[in-house]
C-alpha cells in the first residue's frame, strides 16, 4: 500500500493504516473473484436478494474499478467515495429483503469504516480536512 504524506508520519499510525486498509481490500478482492466465478453460494445469494445473477460480472467490474481507484494514491479518496456508494447499495439491498441486521446489513458498513479508517491513518491530507479535536 502506498502512503500519501506531506510531513513526518508516525510508524505506528502508518502500519495501523496499512492493516486497516488491507483487511477490506482483501475482502473486496475476494468478493470480486467470486462475482466473476459465480460459485453456487453467489448464485443463491443473488436469487435471495432479488438480483439477476447476470449482474454478477458487471458488479464485479464496478467493484474492481472502484478498488483500483482506492489503491492508487492520487485517486484514493475518489475510490473510497465510490466504494462507500457501492457498499451503501449492499446495505440497502439487505435491508430491502429483511436480512439479519448485525451480520448482513451492517457488514458493508464495517467494511466502509475500515476503508476510511485506513485511508485516514495513511493520508495526512485527509486528516487536515477532517481533523480529530481534543
Amino acid at each position: 500500500m502506498t502512503t500519501i504524506e506531506s510531513g513526518p508520519q508516525s510508524s505506528g499510525r502508518l502500519w495501523a493504516g496499512r492493516i486497516l486498509t488491507a483487511l477490506p481490500v482483501l475482502f473486496l478482492l475476494f468478493d470480486v473473484v467470486i462475482h466473476f466465478t459465480k460459485p453456487a453460494p453467489v448464485v443463491t445469494a443473488f436469487e435471495a436478494l432479488g438480483w439477476p445473477v447476470s449482474l454478477s460480472v458487471p458488479l464485479a467490474i464496478i467493484e474492481l474499478a472502484c478498488l483500483v481507484l482506492y489503491l492508487i494514491p492520487r485517486t484514493s479518496v475518489l475510490g473510497a467515495v465510490l466504494l462507500t456508494g457501492y457498499l451503501g447499495g449492499a446495505v440497502a439491498t439487505n435491508l430491502r429483503v429483511g436480512a439479519p441486521l448485525i451480520t448482513n446489513v451492517l457488514f458493508p458498513v464495517y467494511v466502509g469504516v475500515f476503508l476510511w479508517g485506513g485511508l485516514y491513518l495513511r493520508d495526512a491530507r485527509l486528516r487536515e480536512v477532517f481533523p480529530l479535536r481534543n
